[in-house]
């Protein structure tokens, strides 16, 4: 899944902050079919344990799309499940030791939200960062967002090394914006998990990201 997340342009959340459980494989399958390359499944606070069955079946259905399937916070349950990765955000420890229980294949992301931070995510050796939040945003309510300053640093220091994925905010509105500040590749949460119809939205953001306005 390597090569997949190095070609990804739409980093894609399925976030129970957001989406009940039973709605959680169905806008995830939207999301997929309109063309996100990644499909992380995040769920702040939740017991992990009451997770195994979706996290199973967001896993099952990543593999039928050939798409990456991450797990936010909970190493444990990516393990069980199978994930093809783990995220972290900056106060949630090392990757080290879940580099000693999982194959060469498996994927590490990490957040980060300034240059400094991006700098220490790819010494660390991650296979992606996210770079934000880019805007205010409901989904990290609280962080102070980082503004679109530094996206072009950004992109230079991951150019070669691992993809950056900006985040934070950013929504139909506001894509062209992003993109053109220097931006290669976003990731979208709460615009494409409320949308009417996440795959057609889904869909719309990658072919602007594709043709780069």
């Amino acid at each position: 899944m390597r090569g997949a997340i190095q070609k990804a342009k739409l980093y894609a959340i399925c976030d129970l902050g957001y989406l009940s459980f039973d709605r959680a494989v169905a806008v995830s399958r939207q999301l997929l079919e309109g063309g996100a390359g990644v499909l992380q499944l995040r769920a702040k606070g939740a017991d992990p344990s009451q997770l195994i069955d979706l996290a199973r079946q967001l896993r099952n259905l990543c593999e039928d799309f050939g798409v990456p399937f991450i797990v936010n916070d909970h190493g444990e349950l990516a393990l069980e499940v199978g994930a093809h990765g783990l995220h972290l955000g900056q106060d949630d420890g090392s990757f080290d030791p879940w580099r000693k229980l999982v194959g060469g294949d498996f994927l590490f992301g990490r957040s980060t939200h300034s240059i400094e931070q991006v700098r220490g995510a790819i010494a660390e050796g991650v296979d992606y960062f996210g770079f934000g939040p880019l805007y205010p945003t409901p989904t990290k309510e609280g962080r102070v967002s980082i503004g679109l300053g530094h996206i072009r640093e950004m992109e230079e220091l991951a150019e070669g090394r691992c993809p950056g994925f900006c985040i934070g905010g950013i929504q139909s509105g506001n894509l062209s914006e992003v993109i053109n500040t220097g931006a290669k590749r976003v990731v979208v949460v709460s615009h494409l998990l409320l949308a009417a119809c996440p795959r057609s939205l889904a869909s719309e953001i990658l072919k602007k990201l594709r043709h780069g306005n």
